[in-house]
C-alpha cells in the first residue's frame, strides 16, 4: 500500500522513503539493462513527479550518448542519441561530471530544441546530472524534465536525484556487465553454429535466422512466456551442431545415400548431444535437448533413440518443424527448393506422424508470418520432380 501525499499534493518525507527503500530493492535485482533502466525511469519520475524522465548512457565505441528509455509523451522506448563531444546540456554533463540545472531552458544557450520538436513537447525546467560508479567513472546522465508544480528544481530535487544516481549506477554497471556476458555468449554459439551449417548451406546466415524466428514464434503460439521463447530461440542454431563430425563426401553427397552412408548422416544427433553433454548454461542445455532429438518423430519412427510423443523434449518437437520447413524451401546440394506453400501442405501432412500435432496447430497460426520470411526466395521446381534423395531419406534430413 502506497503511503498518502501531505496535503499541498507533494510526496511527504514517509513516502519518499519508501519510494527509496522500493528502489534499491528493485534495482539490486534485475540484470536485465533495458528493464532496469525502465525501472529506474519510473522511480524517479514518481518521486521527483515531473513530465519527463531520461536516462542516457554511454557508447564509448561510437562517441555518443543514447538513451531508449524516456518517461513522458511521445518518448516512450524511443532511442536518443546525442554526440558526446557536442556542447548541450546532456554532452556537458557527461564530459565533466558536473550537475546542470536549468530553471529556464529555453533561455539557456546550452538547451537544445531538437528532441523537443520532434516529440511535441515544450521543456520548462530541467536538471542533469551525471551517472557514476563506484569509482567515480561517467557512466551516462539523469535528466528529468518539468515538475508538475511548475517550480524549478531545487537543491533538494538535486539531492534525491544524486542519491538515486549514487544508487543506481553500481546496478547498471553490472548490467551493462551481464549484458556484454550474454551478447559475448550468444555470438559465440551463432559462431558455432555457423561453422557447422556452413558446411552444406549455400546461405547459413538465412538458415540460422530463419529457425531462430519460427521456433521463437512457435514458443509463443504454444503459450510459453517471453523469456522461455527467447531461450528456444537463441539456442535453436546449435541444433545441427554435431554435423561438424561428418566427412564431406557424406554431407555433401549430391547423389541419394546408400543405406550405410545414411546411417552415418543420422549420427550427427549423436555427436551434437556428445559436444553439448554437461554444458552448465540454460541455453546450451537446451542446445543439447535440440541436438540429440531434433530428428525424433512423435510416432517413434525418428532417431536416434526412437522417442514418442511426449517423451521427445518439447524444445526438440519445436526445432524440429522449424528446420524440417526452412530445409523443404530452400535449395541444398542433394534438393531443389520447394514452394513455400508446399512446404507448409507437407508439415500439415505430418502432424501426428513426424510432428507434434500441438506444434503443428500452432504453426498454423504464425503461417502468414512465417511465409513473408521466404517471399524473396527464388522457387525452383518443386522437390519432389528433382530430388536425388529417397523420399524415405527426403523425411529424415
Amino acid at each position: 500500500m502506497q503511503p498518502l501525499r501531505s496535503e499541498n499534493g507533494k510526496l511527504s518525507a514517509e513516502e519518499k522513503l519508501n519510494l527509496l527503500v522500493e528502489f534499491g530493492a528493485r534495482i539490486s535485482c534485475e540484470l536485465r539493462l533495458d528493464k532496469l533502466l525502465d525501472i529506474i525511469a519510473q522511480q524517479i519520475t514518481k518521486m521527483l513527479d515531473v513530465g519527463r524522465c531520461t536516462i542516457y548512457l554511454k557508447d564509448v565505441e561510437k562517441n555518443e550518448l543514447w538513451s531508449k528509455i524516456a518517461q513522458g509523451r511521445g518518448l516512450e522506448h524511443t532511442e536518443i542519441r546525442v554526440p558526446l563531444n557536442g556542447n548541450g546540456v546532456i554532452s556537458l554533463v557527461a564530459r565533466t561530471g558536473e550537475t546542470i540545472n536549468l530553471p529556464n531552458a529555453y533561455e539557456d544557450p546550452r538547451f537544445s530544441m531538437d528532441v523537443d520538436m520532434v516529440t511535441d513537447f515544450r521543456t520548462r525546467s530541467m536538471l542533469a546530472i551525471p551517472l557514476k560508479n563506484n569509482s567515480g567513472k561517467v557512466l551516462g546522465v539523469f535528466q528529468v524534465a518539468n515538475k508538475s508544480d511548475g517550480t524549478a528544481f531545487d537543491k533538494k530535487d538535486e539531492g534525491i536525484l544524486l542519491l538515486l544516481a549514487t544508487l543506481a549506477g553500481s546496478a547498471i554497471e553490472i548490467a551493462r556487465l551481464y549484458q556484454d556476458v550474454h551478447v559475448a555468449q550468444l555470438e559465440t554459439i551463432y559462431r558455432l553454429a555457423v561453422t557447422a551449417e556452413y558446411r552444406d548451406q549455400q546461405d547459413t546466415r538465412a538458415h540460422l535466422k530463419n529457425i531462430s524466428i519460427i521456433s521463437y514464434l512457435l514458443a509463443l503460439a504454444l503459450g510459453m512466456n517471453k523469456k522461455d521463447a527467447e531461450l528456444i530461440k537463441n539456442s535453436s542454431p546449435l541444433h545441427d551442431i554435431g554435423k561438424v563430425a561428418l566427412a564431406d563426401n557424406i554431407l555433401l553427397k549430391p547423389g541419394k545415400l546408400t543405406p550405410e552412408e545414411f546411417e552415418i548422416m543420422k549420427s550427427h544427433t549423436v555427436y551434437g548431444g556428445r559436444i553439448l553433454e554437461g554444458a552448465h548454461s540454460k541455453v546450451l542445455k537446451v542446445a543439447h535437448k535440440m541436438a540429440c532429438y531434433h530428428h525424433e518423430k512423435w510416432n517413434g519412427s525418428g532417431y536416434p533413440k526412437g522417442l514418442k510423443g511426449e517423451e521427445i523434449p518439447i524444445e526438440a518437437r519445436i526445432i524440429t518443424v522449424a528446420d524440417v520447413f526452412d530445409a523443404l524451401c530452400v535449395f541444398r546440394v542433394y534438393k531443389k527448393a520447394w514452394p513455400t506453400d508446399e512446404a507448409y501442405a507437407y508439415i500439415l501432412g505430418e502432424s501426428g506422424k513426424s510432428f507434434d500435432p500441438h506444434v503443428v496447430a500452432a504453426f498454423k497460426k504464425i503461417y502468414p508470418s512465417v511465409r513473408k520470411l521466404y517471399a524473396h526466395i527464388p522457387v525452383n521446381q518443386p522437390a519432389t520432380q528433382n530430388s536425388n534423395v529417397t523420399a524415405e531419406q527426403k523425411k529424415q534430413l
